[in-house]
């Protein structure tokens, strides 16, 4: 086989790597604050009966993590745009999104130089969904244990309300460097 076939350029990895690090440092974040959210909401009495509760509970995770995806198609999007992946006019959040979802139309073919970031795109975007599916799927097992969780002590709520700021901060940080 010729070596050239073989041949991996170091610079789509390097660059594809470190999108994906943004990235998973992103859903880390959002994932550390839905699952304080989620237990913050399933231990609030207030919100009526078991069915209202846990449609909040997972709303408000569906939500958060739909957030958490489109932010990280957008770095995928400012990623693109920083090395020049696409041809000139290219629609770069939905190119990333096609990408990222493994749709992939084949209607926006990457230039050459930077081929191999759509199949690392992809790849980023099976891990970071199958991650939310285990979350979700997580949320969904967990609404029944609300049942018979103690109420949320006012430390554990000063907690939660402090993680989630810097988990907002965080991300506000990360959004800007994109």
């Amino acid at each position: 086989m010729d070596n050239q076939m073989l041949a991996v350029s170091w610079d789509e990895l390097f660059v594809g790597g470190g999108a994906s690090a943004v990235n998973l440092v992103i859903h880390a974040t959002l994932l550390a604050v839905i699952v304080r959210v989620v237990a913050a909401l399933r231990h609030y009495r207030m919100l009526g009966p078991s069915v209202i509760q846990r449609t909040v509970v997972i709303y408000v995770a569906g939500l958060l993590l739909v957030m958490a995806h489109y932010l990280e198609v957008r770095v995928w999007a400012k990623t693109y745009e920083w090395v020049a992946a696409a041809p000139p006019d290219t629609p770069l959040v939905y190119f990333a999104f096609s990408n990222y979802t493994t749709l992939g139309y084949g209607d926006i073919i990457p230039v050459p130089a930077w081929r191999l970031l759509g199949p690392i795109t992809a790849l980023n975007g099976i891990l970071l969904i199958g991650w939310s599916t285990a979350l979700i799927y997580a949320v969904l097992r967990g609404t029944d244990d609300a049942k018979t969780a103690g109420p949320l002590s006012t430390e554990a709520a000063q907690e939660i309300k402090k993680d989630v700021k810097e988990a907002e901060e965080e991300v506000e940080r990360e959004f800007k460097k994109t």
